[in-house]
């Protein structure tokens, strides 16, 4: 009998699991947790996205995991390589969130939450990946947790209870 692992993701990056194993994230602020997976296989991954586009990369080497635009097709790839079946696969998003109260001349640049889950529904419509369902916005931040075997995802908010989803 194999022993469950619990897989850790951490900030800007993606892993890939199969059941038992669970996948587990932290810290998402403005941060966005996206999972996507083959229920029928038992295959997720979840990826700890940090900003909106690529175009705000540093230097000449993009981090896939880092950006939503172009996190959600490498992940795709991920569950794909480890058998999840095109037209099969489903996302859930947790995150997203304000942490911080600016005015307006901060604008757009300042809501980087929103703009993260709007960039990676962007992309998972792109792909026809279906969103089975969500935990975004607010002001409070999340830790989650992805079981492939039963398609919950747990969702641990600061001062409230474990949301499952």
């Amino acid at each position: 009998m194999k022993t469950a692992e619990a897989v850790k993701v951490g900030i800007a990056e993606m892993e890939v699991v199969v059941a038992p194993n669970v996948i587990r994230t932290c810290g998402l602020g403005s941060c966005v947790g996206v999972v996507i997976y083959d229920s029928g296989k038992a295959v997720a991954g979840m990826a700890h996205v940090m900003l909106p586009h690529s175009s705000m990369a540093r230097g000449g080497v993009v981090n896939a995991a880092k950006y939503a635009d172009t996190v959600v097709e490498a992940l795709c790839k991920l569950v794909l390589a480890a058998g999840g079946r095109k037209g099969m696969l489903k996302a859930k998003l947790a995150g997203g969130a304000q942490m911080f109260s600016f005015s307006a001349a901060g604008g757009d640049m300042m809501r980087i939450g929103a703009r993260n889950v709007e960039e990676v529904k962007r992309q998972l419509e792109r792909l026809h990946i279906p969103i089975v369902a969500e935990d975004v916005g607010g002001h409070s931040g999340r830790t989650i947790e992805f079981n492939p075997q039963t398609g919950v995802l747990a969702i641990r908010t600061a001062c409230q209870d474990i949301k499952e989803i």
